[in-house]
């Protein structure tokens, strides 16, 4: 079997894989057309004989819908408990991925592959949980059904005419080392469906009216063994490649068409598109540019239209680079795998095929065991169907100015070198002097250089001088060897040199695509966004560019570069144009061909957003598939990150609405219960003292004049927190700092606070020697009062408060502790929101803002504060103040 050794790149790649592969689980896919077809039953079969064999085999997720069979299988290996979810006031049980991963099997079997878990769980999606446990080495075997991939998720509903919800994405078969097809005849299936092998009698009626038709599961099945089939092509092909095999294996059908400028190649394309299409095949279409035909760029052009219009009748289309357009082909072929292989070729007389030669003959004679077809073309000057752009061809003067002066240079060196070598060595100066220009990729210049540094070796250096005439034989011979090796050398060179600028170009686009990439990921804000999208895809093109956006369905100009000069209404109707379609138009396009740009446009999930324009400063150059891809790659991923800015403005804008709506709610909510509950109170107490003033004595009017008092100092209270909320947050704090004794500050609020206290013990430790400390009295006051207030509040009548005062370095402590039942854990970061009430609180009255602004006045003198639970039982509240101004 002919091999071809392995390049070092694809020994590293393949090592690469093996080490990924080593440390990632195997995964085995179980597929089916339909539900029903006896994919878990075999996933359970195949796993009781590999445990026979010795492996530690569990059960992470199996669905039996009640078949027995299933049951009987399940009974005989290891099941992992299902951990029991709270969803919608009822518990379901769904896979445990932390028990799986504890219990870390050989291999572990996993149900359903496509289903959603429930909310609150770590993913969102089983094959998340699935692609988890392959990347932590775990062995997983799996079911799915086709209707079930995202990218035949289209397909599917159009048969079936249902949207199926739930998808699993292409890369997890990607990612499948064995794909097992698990098929049964439609009518089987229908059988098991009336025997109430698949469904309950209820479900199965109602199936077997919507699913489970015939003409479904046909198609369905279709579909099955078509993604088996590709699956098992790819393995094949990556077999192939790892093992470096040339030899063709015919699995299935695969063309290639040899595609260049002209209207040959057209007709070319079209014959294989039809052919592929009679034999459902995958077919391909190659450009090869070579040194030895340096075509201009119109035929460029042609030739690269052509591949488009390969393109849009369902090809793919590459361009390759090398010196002979038959090894290259072939080589390609070879490594793909191609079956079938058409060339083009018009008829010519014998005698130049004997003199030029013949590619078509070229590609019999190498083809081996593939294919060739030859299609034959009687009129070459027939008009292309796409439009070509004028182009000037631009002669490379420097390029002969260089080889005029290496000729020169070289002539010179050898007039010193003359008397002092053989003139047979005098050739090597000339030849480097070829080997210089040759490098320039020019092959008009390399065959000047090399006819004149004969010429001039002849003249000069050989007998008889001054003359074009050889007077011995062997000098003809090294002429002539001389020539034949300065040409191969020549077009190797300039094959070099292309093969390096494309591999630089090709190696620049993926490392600017990449800087993309991460530039918009962490760039906010569309003009932002913008500005970066436009310097780099004019970097990646070598164009102006302009970006578009849809201001009311009206485009305006959001970003440009390179480029100052104002849309043409030409251009303004074609970038219209392609806003409205969502089709790329312009250049090099069948459509408005007539513009010298590119129109791409902005695509999101919301529609098209805009325009993008691209100029290109070599505008008689056209862009190549594989550059329109890269380009479409571009502004998708633009688009994109236009949208993720928009909906993360749109999210924050509605949580701030929500919050808002939240905290005004709180607010009225709070505020009428609050000022309702202490003005009953009052009413209730003016209406008796009004309606039964007679009747009472003295005690009883002083008694419902405290209630008044209380109750109407609530109310101000409350209003004065409010207020104060509203100045801490509107403005900045303006502090009236001077040195105050916290001492005689405390016992002030606690004298303000007697009421309230009652006969509740008051505990102070502070240090006699304390100095004084810079604050501003009335908003310190304000957090004392608050704070001790919060203690009263947490603890029994009987129950003392501490208060101490700690000094440090450059701050002191002030401490509040209660003996309460504490604090709860998760309340821990909330106690300083305003409007939020602990869970622990038993009266219904107050806002929540005490501790919010307690937090905002401390912050404004430059101190913090804090909560913690007590050692000794209870909640402590501390907060520092600085000891300098």
């Amino acid at each position: 079997m002919p091999r071809q050794r392995l390049t070092p790149e694809k020994l590293l790649q393949q090592a690469e894989e093996e080490e990924r592969q080593a440390k990632r689980g195997n995964l085995k896919i179980y597929l089916g057309a339909a539900p029903g077809v006896g994919k878990t039953y075999m996933m359970l079969q195949d796993a009781i004989a590999q445990r026979e064999q010795g492996l530690d085999i569990l059960v992470g997720v199996a669905e039996s819908h009640g078949r027995q069979e299933i049951e009987a299988l399940l009974k005989k290996l290891e099941i992992l408990p299902l951990q029991e979810v709270e969803y919608r006031e009822r518990k379901i049980l769904e896979f445990d991925i932390d028990g799986a991963l504890k219990r870390n099997p050989g291999l572990i079997l996993i149900d359903e592959m496509a289903h959603t878990n429930a909310p609150n769980l770590r993913h969102e999606k089983r094959w998340q949980d699935i692609k988890e446990l392959l990347d932590r080495g775990i062995n997983v075997y799996t079911t799915l059904n086709v209707q079930h991939i995202e990218s035949l998720n289209d397909i599917v509903s159009q048969i079936i005419h249902i949207r199926i919800k739930e998808t699993v994405p292409d890369f997890m078969l990607e990612l499948a080392n064995t794909i097992e097809l698990v098929d049964l005849p439609p009518e089987d299936l229908l059988k098991r469906l009336q025997e109430g092998k698949i469904y309950f009698p209820q479900q199965a009626e109602l199936a077997a009216e919507n699913f489970f038709r015939k003409g479904n599961l046909i198609a369905l099945r279709e579909l099955a063994l078509r993604v088996t089939a590709e699956r098992v092509g790819a393995q094949v092909l990556l077999y192939r490649q790892g093992l470096g095999i040339q030899h063709i294996w015919p699995t299935k059908e695969k063309i290639v068409v040899c595609v260049g400028p002209g209207s040959q190649s057209t007709k070319l394309i079209r014959a294989t598109k039809r052919m592929a299409t009679n034999l459902q095949a995958e077919w391909i279409a190659l450009y090869v540019e070579t040194p030895q035909l340096q075509l201009s760029d119109e035929k460029r052009n042609s030739a690269i239209q052509n591949l488009r219009l390969a393109e849009q009748l369902g090809a793919q289309t590459q361009i390759l680079t090398g010196f002979s357009v038959v090894n290259k082909i072939m080589n390609f072929s070879h490594e793909q795998n191609i079956t079938k292989l058409i060339v083009g070729k018009k008829p010519r007389s014998r005698w130049k095929d004997i003199l030029f030669g013949s590619l078509a003959d070229e590609f019999v004679r190498n083809s081996g065991e593939i294919d060739v077809y030859i299609i034959t073309s009687q009129n070459e000057n027939l008009s292309l169907p796409v439009k070509t752009i004028p182009t000037k061809q631009t002669i490379p003067w420097w390029a002969y100015g260089l080889s005029t002066v290496m000729i020169t240079f070289s002539t010179i060196i050898d007039f010193f070198l003359y008397p002092y070598l053989h003139e047979s060595n005098l050739i090597i100066v000339y030849l480097f002097g070829i080997i210089i220009v040759s490098l320039c990729g020019q092959i008009g210049p390399a065959l000047l250089t090399t006819a004149g540094s004969i010429l001039m070796y002849s003249c000069l250096f050989l007998p008889p001088f001054l003359t074009f005439s050889l007077s011995d034989i062997q000098y003809i011979f090294t002429i002539l060897v001389i020539t034949l090796i300065t040409i191969i050398i020549s077009n190797l060179a300039i094959v070099t040199r292309k093969q390096a600028e494309s591999s630089q170009a090709e190696e620049q686009r993926i490392s600017v695509l990449h800087s993309l990439s991460r530039q918009l990921a962490s760039t906010r804000g569309v003009d932002k966004l913008l500005e970066t999208a436009v310097r780099y895809l004019s970097d990646i093109f070598n164009s102006e560019v302009l970006v578009l956006l849809s201001e009311d369905d009206h485009l305006e100009i959001r970003a440009k570069y390179k480029t100052e000069a104002p849309l043409s209404e030409k251009e303004q109707g074609v970038a219209q144009w392609v806003y409205d379609l969502g089709q790329i138009a312009g250049l090099g396009t069948d459509t408005l061909p007539f513009s010298d740009s590119i129109y791409v446009p902005l695509f999101t999930s919301q529609g098209t957003i805009g325009v993008v324009r691209l100029h290109p400063l070599q505008s008689t150059r056209l862009f190549t598939p594989e550059q329109m891809h890269l380009l479409e790659a571009c502004v998708n991923q633009i688009a994109l990150a236009i949208e993720v800015d928009r909906l993360q403005e749109q999210t924050k804008k509605s949580e701030l609405q929500t919050e808002t709506d939240r905290v005004r709610s709180t607010l009225l909510h709070s505020v009428s219960h609050d000022i309702r509950s202490p003005l009953i109170a009052v009413t209730g107490a003016a209406s008796t003292l009004i309606e039964m003033s007679h009747e009472l004595n003295a005690s009883m009017i002083k008694k419902l004049g405290n209630e008044i008092y209380t109750e109407t100092e609530e109310v101000s209270r409350l209003v004065s927190n409010l207020l104060q909320m509203t100045y801490l947050e509107a403005e900045d704090v303006q502090l009236k700092k001077q040195f105050y004794s916290l001492s005689d500050e405390i016992n002030t609020v606690l004298k303000t606070l007697s009421k309230p206290l009652g006969k509740k013990p008051v505990h102070l430790h502070i240090p006699d020697n304390l100095p004084k400390v810079p604050f501003d009295r009335v908003l310190i006051s304000e957090v004392l009062i608050n704070l001790i207030d919060n203690a009263i509040k947490f603890t029994s009548p009987l129950a003392g408060i501490e208060i101490s005062v700690v000094p440090e370095k450059d701050k002191v402590i002030i401490s509040v502790e209660d003996r309460g039942p504490g604090i709860v854990q998760d309340e821990m970061n909330k106690l300083f929101e305003k409007f939020y009430r602990g869970r622990m609180l038993t009266s219904e009255r107050g806002l929540g803002l005490g501790l919010a602004i307690c937090r905002r006045v401390v912050h404004a003198h430059g101190g913090e504060i804090w909560a913690e639970n007590c050692k000794k039982g209870g909640a402590a509240f501390r907060f520092t103040l600085p000891l300098h101004l």
